[in-house]
């Protein structure tokens, strides 16, 4: 278990701890952002390939 670290000392050192926490969580969203943008990327070409394949089922069965 890890030993708790000591408050910062003074008002500096507590406002570039506060900078550094919001850094990381700017960090954590932009990245939870493209992941989530690279899924929807890949649904969106999935669900292209659904839809041409049932064009094609569709036009195959207007055939018959």
């Amino acid at each position: 278990m890890p030993e708790p670290t000591a408050p910062p000392a003074t008002a500096v050192d507590r406002i570039d701890a506060a900078i550094a926490r919001i850094e990381s969580a700017i960090e954590a969203r932009l990245n939870s952002a493209a992941a989530l943008a690279e899924r929807h990327a890949a649904l969106k070409e999935r669900m292209a390939e659904a839809v041409h394949a049932l064009d094609e089922v569709i036009a195959r069965g207007a055939q018959n």
